[in-house]
């Protein structure tokens, strides 16, 4: 899992984890809540089975627009639709606090690591 800041307007969102793998994907399953937001490539549809939480998904385009936001209860599905090829995930609430909206365009910075695994930049 990758690290880094979920940007609109160049300005930062929250911090963002970006899920490298399958088994990644599922990386809010389990927690008892969720602080920043979970990227995954290539999401165009998100559950919750298993989730203690409902969460908020702004499913994006291929540059990063969001194209669909739903609300999600433990146990649902959401469709992002045809134009979706990411999603972000976030506790419930949190995508309305921050503003996010359709329409707006994201930008994922990823947090450089140095060979022992702290953080040195952004990439």
């Amino acid at each position: 899992m990758r690290s880094g800041w979920l940007l609109r307007d160049g300005d930062v969102v929250c911090a963002l984890e970006v899920a490298d793998s399958t088994a990644e994907r599922g990386a809010l399953r389990g927690r008892p809540s969720c602080e920043g937001a979970l990227h995954v490539d290539g999401a165009r549809t998100v559950h919750t089975a298993g989730m203690k939480f409902s969460i908020d998904v702004a499913f994006l385009s291929t540059d990063l627009t969001v194209v669909r936001v739903a609300r999600l209860k433990p146990w649902r599905v959401a469709v992002g639709g045809r134009s979706a090829r990411s999603a972000v995930q976030t506790e419930a609430g949190s995508l309305e606090r921050w503003g996010v909206r359709v329409g707006d365009q994201l930008e994922v910075r990823l947090v450089a690591t140095g060979t022992n695994g702290a953080a040195s930049g952004t990439a």
